[in-house]
């Protein structure tokens, strides 16, 4: 895909799409003093078989019920039109332990620095926003993040962000919460107390024009599940290869994810020890599928500000469930498109039905991710 690379300011001048949800203002810290550069952007009677051709099995139903966008799993036939949050929530370890994270859907992790060992962050997608107890801690944006979560027509909830996000919080197909969530007196710095609790997004919801249903930005489902009945199985892929255990290449927190055959999950760590959620009885984060993509990282500036290129096409990949990795390509067209994933023979590639995990690696750091 050929790529346009315009300046900041240009690209404020453009009109990106046409009417939506009105966007609510947000300070911004101060501005770096370079202008750095962002990329946007009649028939025959069929012959007898010689045998016994397979039935396609019909998909189960339940009433009241429907399967879910985000992980396929059965959910309450009320929330089918609702849409899901996309919650930033701070991975510095003095952000431990998280909460929440256990009980989301997919779990996004990817650089938010060029500083401090490339220190990550997490954006939590959640469906059910309603039953969320406590979560958090809430930080700030990132472009990428504001890229990212218009492909689940998702509200981004937040806590501000570098003035280069103002630029994506311009558009129609981009809403979200920012600040504007409960404050936990849990003896830390005021920027570790920031939590999603109930209630607070009913009022958010309430107090603004931000559609809870999807709207018109809504492309449609994103992944392509497999049967319940008839799972991904990796292992009858030529270019399978075993992944019991994944460490990614985030150095700050070296996070591994190791499979446990008991259960079919992966199950996350990070500094050194297992990713545990006490508000859900301290359960490990876990998941069913893990995607791993290698994107371009572009540096901003001297602060550690960076912008992964999310709308990219061809790129590097793993799809990883079950025991097993295979080497997959991703595209991503523009901002609201879903990223899309592709096996060596070009189909799209089908995940199990669960939880899902997404890295963004940098280029740079991708000879490194492990996976064995």
């Amino acid at each position: 895909m050929t790529k346009r690379s315009l300046t900041l300011l240009a690209l404020l001048s453009c009109t990106v799409l046409a009417t939506g949800c009105g966007k609510k203002e947000e300070a911004a810290p101060e501005e770096p003093s370079t202008t750095p550069v962002i990329e946007v952007g009649g028939e025959e009677p069929a012959p007898e078989p010689s045998e016994e051709e397979p039935v396609e099995e019909e998909e189960e139903t339940r009433e009241g019920m429907y399967r879910s966008e985000l992980t396929n799993e059965w959910l309450d036939e009320s929330l089918k039109n609702q849409r899901p949050i996309a919650a930033m929530v701070d991975n510095e370890k003095t952000a431990l332990p998280h909460y929440g994270l256990s009980t989301a859907d997919i779990v996004y992790e990817m650089t938010n620095s060029t500083m401090n060992q490339g220190v990550t962050r997490f954006m939590v997608m959640v469906k059910d926003w309603e039953k969320i107890e406590q979560l958090g801690s809430i930080r700030s944006v990132r472009p990428t993040n504001l890229q990212i979560a218009p492909e689940w027509n998702a509200v981004v909830c937040h806590d501000g962000g570098p003035f280069y996000i103002d630029l994506f919080l311009k558009n129609d197909f981009v809403d979200h919460f920012s600040g504007t969530f409960s404050r936990v007196n849990n003896g830390k710095a005021r920027e570790f107390t920031e939590y999603i609790l109930p209630g607070d997004l009913e009022k958010n919801f309430s107090n603004s024009n931000v559609d809870r249903e999807y709207n018109q930005y809504y492309i449609g489902p994103h992944y392509q599940f497999a049967s319940e009945k008839n799972p991904v199985d990796l292992s009858s892929d030529s270019n399978a290869k075993d992944a019991k255990r994944v460490d990614l290449p985030f150095h700050h927190n070296n996070p591994f994810l190791e499979y446990n055959e008991s259960d079919g999950l992966y199950y996350y760590s990070e500094y050194g020890s297992a990713h545990v959620d006490p508000g859900n009885g301290n359960a490990q984060l876990c998941f069913k599928n893990i995607l791993i993509q290698n994107a371009y990282l572009e540096k901003l500036d001297d602060n550690g500000y960076m912008y992964f290129h999310s709308v990219d096409s061809n790129r590097d990949g793993y799809y990883i469930t079950n025991g097993k990795a295979i080497p997959v390509t991703w595209s991503k067209i523009d901002d609201m498109n879903p990223t899309r994933y592709y096996d060596m023979d070009g189909n799209e590639i089908k995940i199990n039905t669960g939880k899902t995990y997404v890295a963004l690696v940098p280029e740079g750091d991708w000879g490194d991710l492990k996976i064995e």
